[in-house]
């Protein structure tokens, strides 16, 4: 009789299902997400980009420098001075050497103001510019 209580006993006791490895799993798979996703950086004054039909996409951009319609300069989303732009530059490349700068400027701004931009620019060392158009 003793023999009969003990398989019953063995017979009743619920199985327990493992949850370490579903863990693990669900882990390493956003481990993964997170390492495969790009993100697009984007500018937080509000421009109108000039069109342009012969634009092509640019991979990495490491800084963008922008330029409103009232001449206003912006770096990361600061205001800084036309007069500083070649010692911000020459800090970014130090922080980032071989790094690549994108001008967007508004449709309505000045040309001026644009190339001194680019041209302090160049003169900090940046090698990598590019000026931001949309597609018409």
């Amino acid at each position: 009789m003793n023999r009969l209580r003990i398989s019953r006993h063995r017979r009743s006791k619920a199985t327990e299902i493992n949850m370490a490895p579903l863990i693990d799993m669900v882990f390493i798979l956003l481990i993964f997400f997170l390492v495969t996703t790009t993100f697009v950086k984007e500018s937080g004054v509000e421009i109108q980009r000039p069109t342009a039909r012969t634009g092509t996409p640019k991979e990495k951009v490491h800084l963008i420098a922008e330029i409103t319609r009232d001449g206003i300069i912006y770096i990361k989303g600061k205001p800084i001075d036309i007069r500083s732009i070649r010692s911000r530059m020459k800090r970014f490349l130090v922080e980032t050497p071989g790094g690549s700068v994108l001008i967007v400027a508004d449709k309505l701004s000045n040309t001026g103001t644009v190339i001194r931009v680019l041209d302090e620019s160049r003169l900090a060392g940046v090698q990598n510019i590019s000026v931001a158009a949309r597609k018409p």
